[in-house]
């Protein structure tokens, strides 16, 4: 993106409430991005209570120049941009109006009720998920480390026989063979996926289809193997599988199921599967979303992990890592119009899911089968 210009800064109030989805920590604003807005000459209003999870206090937000207000409806009355972490719940959506900007996770690929609920409010719902530089997406990147990392950690804990497990340390011991982990999809969560596994000593494999991934990935991770994903490697793959993990994402669209429950009974029974497509609907036909609270559940024998916000567990570090990414795009929208803000960062026209009452992703409205158009 290049250099952030600050064409009408005074003019917006960017507002960020607490999360209410269940279990969810995250915070879309630090008090430094907060602080960083303020000087730029952006007004900006907290909800009392919204960083507690990612251990920020209200005092800090404050001293960085927020106005604290105690409930999100004062949030969303005064802000004409709100950043938020997840996706808006019922309540949230009620309270967004039209000439309101949304700037968060949206995943409407996934959810047929939130997209058309969204774009009636008239607002303009940015998805961090869809704004995409070349073959990146440079918002989605850091939970997709986080995600990745944890789906291993995970694992490994519900392998374990007090857990419900089969009994399997992946890493092994001397004299002892170690577990299996399979990783579907090479991307930025399957990599780092595979460097979590291998470092603990894990017999890993990671499936692809892009003979220029695998190839990076040799290098990358060199303790891994990379084989071409096809169904029939996978039927090979699965019955010596201890820990599956989907992390197979299509830009703006749902997950292609790779995994049907025929051959999910491959697998031995305690073995463990990680969805971390879960949020687009989930790679392996068995998938339906979890949370932490509950985080599990059995399918064909196999212990199902499909947790829909996997980095709210470890919520200082999720925070800190996604507005570092996000805070130049926030101050960008907040200085700018809408307009003004794309032509400065093209990739900010493929975040833009809905506007003025349309549709205007053509993955989201292809997964749905609704009519979509250009948002300018």
């Amino acid at each position: 993106m290049s250099q952030i210009e600050n064409s009408n800064a005074g003019g917006v109030t960017v507002g960020c409430p607490k999360e209410i989805k269940k279990q969810e920590n995250r915070v879309a604003l630090t008090p430094g991005g907060t602080l960083q807005l303020v000087r730029n000459g952006v007004k900006v209003v907290v909800q009392s209570g919204a960083g507690e999870g990612a251990a920020y206090s209200d005092a800090e937000y404050a001293k960085a120049g927020a106005e604290i207000v105690s409930s999100e409806r004062e949030v969303f009355n005064a802000a004409d941009l709100i950043v938020k972490v997840k996706e808006p719940q019922p309540s949230e959506i009620e309270m967004l109006r039209e000439g309101q900007t949304l700037f968060t996770y949206l995943h409407l690929a996934a959810d047929k009720e939130l997209t058309e609920s969204l774009v009636k409010t008239g607002v303009t719902g940015i998805a961090y998920e869809t704004v995409q530089v070349g073959s990146r997406l440079p918002l989605l990147e850091p939970m997709s480390e986080v995600a990745g990392r944890m789906s291993v950690m995970v694992g490994a804990y519900f392998l374990a026989k007090h857990a419900g497990g089969r009994g399997t340390l992946l890493g092994g011991v001397p004299g002892v063979l170690p577990g299996r982990v399979t990783i579907l999809g090479g991307g930025t969560c399957g990599t780092n996926a595979a460097k979590v596994a291998t470092g603990i000593g894990a017999d890993t494999t990671v499936m692809e289809i892009s003979s220029e991934r695998m190839t990076w990935l040799d290098t990358a991770v060199p303790s891994a193997r990379t084989r071409y994903s096809s169904e029939s490697a996978l039927i090979e793959e699965l019955p010596r599988t201890d820990l599956l993990v989907g992390a197979v994402l299509v830009p703006g669209r749902k997950a292609p199921k790779l995994v049907t429950r025929e051959m999910l009974g491959l697998m031995r029974e305690g073995t463990v599967l990680v969805d971390i497509a879960v949020d687009q609907g989930g790679c392996i036909e068995t998938t339906r979303a979890t949370t932490h609270e509950d985080p599990v559940y059995t399918e064909e024998g196999v212990i199902h992990y499909c947790v829909a916000n996997m980095p709210g567990a470890y919520a200082r570090t999720s925070t800190q890592a996604l507005t570092s990414v996000t805070l130049p795009y926030l101050q960008l929208l907040a200085t700018n119009s809408l307009e003004v803000a794309c032509e400065i960062a093209p990739e900010m026209t493929g975040g833009i899911n809905c506007h003025e009452g349309k549709l205007t992703s053509r993955e989201v409205a292809e997964a749905h089968d609704l009519e979509w158009s250009e948002p300018f």
